[in-house]
């Protein structure tokens, strides 16, 4: 099953085992029930906010949908071991949108999520900018990013890092149109 499934069936597992309707869940988060549907069926491939709000939603952290157990001592990924499976996000083609390799996939009770993120350029520059509570920072890695902030665009390289409130409505893509590659920790409170 691909990832962006399993994180569907993980959302309509929780849901259901708090006796949740798609109706109240929509009401609670924001999203269109039809909406909510796709994404636990995994018809879509979704964003990160709306993912964000479905877990405010349902009161959990983001990584629940991303985590399999839940460890109390420390998560330790290392690079020898091979890339960290990527769940994926957003983008109309398949060359498009974000891979999220998760860092540290089941330590229970984190507030932050931090991710290696693989951007994939866009084919055109209609970008939504959408929100959420909370902070991110980001540190590239590779290639360069543009993020649309506000009314503000932003252009960071190789070696730069930005730090914003996650309110302000915003986007988050590869610059140049060129593969880039970023460290990205995000806290959502829940």
């Amino acid at each position: 099953m691909p990832a962006n499934n399993e994180v569907g069936a993980k959302i309509k597992g929780l849901r259901e085992l708090r006796g949740v309707t798609l109706e109240e869940l929509s009401e609670r988060c924001g999203l269109a029930a039809d909406q909510i549907e796709k994404i636990e069926s995994g018809m879509v491939t979704t964003s990160l906010t709306p993912l964000l709000k479905i877990a405010r939603g349902l009161g959990v952290r983001l990584g629940t949908f991303l985590d399999d157990t839940e460890l109390s001592e420390p998560v330790v990924t290392r690079a020898k071991a091979g890339n960290v499976e990527a769940v994926r996000f957003a983008g109309p083609t398949d060359r498009e949108g974000l891979e999220f390799h998760a860092l540290a996939a089941n330590k229970r009770d984190r507030n932050m999520e931090p991710f290696v993120i693989d951007v994939h350029p866009a084919m055109d520059n209609k970008f939504i900018l959408s929100s959420h509570e909370g902070e991110e920072f980001i540190y590239v890695l590779s290639g360069a990013l543009e993020i649309n902030y506000g009314k503000n665009t932003y252009h960071i390289e190789a070696g730069d890092s930005i730090y914003y409130d996650s309110i302000v409505p915003h986007h988050v893509h590869a610059a140049d149109g060129k593969e880039t590659r970023i460290l990205a920790v995000i806290y959502a409170p829940h």
